[in-house]
């Protein structure tokens, strides 16, 4: 049974079960199109799960069955997004929303049913792993509304396709399938309708499972790594040194040595003296 963490405005549904959290973006009659207040509850909502000691994934997706989303709530764009300075608050409100997706300590995953067109794409690419079904399509077309896509959002689409794909998706506003999607390394799976939501979760349970302080700290690697800095300052060897002198390390070379599977969740309450 999962557990209702929250509902925003009735637009994000969040709901536990066990360590894996789903965010459903959930505005059927809007086509779960991202409206300024839910840019706002993502920038809130990440860093309280974060805290979360008992959350380990997060995914994020549509309606079951599609869609992901239609992208930004257009409709708003003639009030909230009007002129340049409601332009620049909304900006605003979408840069702390990604950006929150985007620097979520834990695993996030991207569960694509359907389109994810525009503002949708731009969450998928905010996760870490993307697992969609044949019916996917993405685009992300500013093009189309005479829009200059931000320079964060421009650096991940790079980050995840590389430039020359970035340059077509961009330039051309054209929609991509989930093979071309698959193909050009925009996901990382693509799967039958009937099977995609099974798989998607079995790769949360999976991740789950993997010692959380290698987790957080290959994704904050990662990150340091894309923007070219490779020095081993001093907040990475602390990362190292946190993993060796952690229970889960201790825990994982036992698992090792006796030839069975880890417990990284026992290891973590052992860790900070709680009961199972």
């Amino acid at each position: 049974m999962d557990e209702v963490l929250g509902d925003a405005a009735g637009s994000l549904v969040v709901t536990r079960r066990e360590g894996v959290v789903t965010i459903r973006m959930d505005r059927p009659d809007k086509h779960n199109a991202i409206s300024y207040a839910m840019w706002q509850a993502f920038a809130r909502m990440m860093p309280a799960l974060a805290a979360d000691d008992s959350v380990d994934v997060v995914v994020l997706r549509g309606t079951p069955g599609g869609p992901f989303s239609a992208g930004a709530d257009i409709s708003e764009f003639t009030t909230l997004r009007s002129g340049p300075e409601g332009a620049e608050r909304y900006s605003e409100a979408v840069a702390a929303g990604e950006s929150a997706l985007i620097t979520f300590p834990k695993p996030t995953i991207a569960l694509v049913q359907g389109y994810a067109i525009g503002g949708g794409t731009q969450v998928a690419v905010a996760c870490d792993l993307r697992v969609c079904d044949t019916t996917a399509t993405f685009g992300v077309t500013p093009a189309k509304l005479g829009i200059v896509y931000a320079l964060g959002s421009t650096a991940r689409l790079v980050e995840t396709v590389g430039a020359a794909w970035a340059r077509w998706i961009l330039l051309t506003g054209d929609l991509l399938d989930a093979q071309q999607a698959l193909r050009i390394g925009l996901v990382h799976e693509v799967l039958p309708p009937a099977d995609v939501e099974a798989r998607a979760y079995a790769l949360a349970r999976t991740v789950a499972g993997r010692a959380r302080i290698s987790l957080t700290g290959g994704k904050a690697l990662i990150e340091r790594a894309f923007a070219g800095r490779l020095e081993e300052a001093p907040e990475v060897r602390a990362l190292y040194a946190q993993s060796w002198a952690s229970a889960e390390y201790a825990e994982g070379v036992a698992a090792f040595l006796d030839k069975r599977s880890p417990d990284f969740a026992a290891a973590r309450r052992r860790d900070t003296h709680e009961e199972p």
